[in-house]
């Protein structure tokens, strides 16, 4: 069953979006720059890197690492930004702001909502507000610890990731879910459909974050998927898992430009 309280991460894993100049990521920009507001959580057990609202288990080895982020309900869209990556950077708090600076977090989870008080008195996740909740590692790219909850600026942005998109498949019988991750260009996945070759291809229906299922009896069938992304990019990637696949086991495919 997902976990949607926010996972406390304190594994000391690289950054996967390095800061840079926000200029640097002006190519790659899907969107325009937004307003929001950032806090962030510092870390306390290691067993916290594994979870949380998209599906992704352990963060290090599905490839996000520490550069991540749990988005509020008005972002996070019940799932559908899992995966998606955005350019972060501090404004207005001069006192607080590494000037210059920016960095790449991947949607991993969600903020949730606290509706026992007002989105303007301390619901900081509550509707409609926007909020990004990072790792202190990566908050500290941005802004000094001290800033606390500070306003920032986000834009989409394209995701860069290494090897191929990853297809994670777990079930039982006839009932199979496949969490799909590593996935580049616009990172969050919209549409899945799954093909063996004695089918045609058949629509996956999400399951909870990154997660996606169907009811087909597929084994000893090769696996073949396509994947629609939010901007509307499909991939199909031939004969992912081999006719002997099993449950458990994760298979890479091709990937998203990017």
């Amino acid at each position: 069953m997902p976990q949607f309280a926010l996972p406390l991460l304190l594994i000391l894993i690289p950054l996967a979006g390095a800061s840079r100049t926000p200029s640097a990521y002006s190519s790659a920009a899907l969107t325009e720059w937004r307003p929001a507001r950032a806090s962030y959580y510092a870390a306390a057990d290691p067993r916290d890197s594994v979870g949380g609202a998209c599906g992704y288990g352990d963060l290090g080895r599905a490839g996000y690492g520490m550069a991540t982020t749990g988005l509020s309900e008005a972002l996070f869209a019940k799932g559908a930004a899992c995966g998606g990556c955005y350019e972060v950077r501090c404004v207005e708090e001069l006192r607080f702001c590494i000037p210059g600076t920016s960095i790449v977090v991947t949607a991993t989870n969600i903020c949730a909502p606290n509706y026992g008080l007002p989105s303007d008195a301390g619901g900081l996740c509550n509707p409609p507000n926007h909020h990004f909740v990072m790792p202190i590692a990566a908050f500290e790219k941005i802004a000094i610890w001290k800033a606390g909850v500070m306003p920032i600026q986000y834009r989409r942005i394209k995701c860069i990731r290494e090897g191929g998109v990853r297809f994670t498949i777990d079930g039982r019988g006839f009932f199979h879910t496949v969490l799909i991750s590593n996935v580049a260009g616009a990172g969050d996945v919209t549409e899945v459909k799954i093909k063996g070759p004695m089918t045609g291809w058949l629509s996956m229906g999400r399951n909870w974050g990154q997660n996606w299922h169907i009811s087909a009896d597929l084994r000893g069938q090769a696996l073949s998927f396509e994947v629609t992304t939010s901007d509307g990019v499909t991939l199909t990637t031939y004969n992912v898992a081999p006719r002997d696949w099993s449950f458990g086991r994760t298979y890479i495919g091709k990937q998203f430009p990017f």
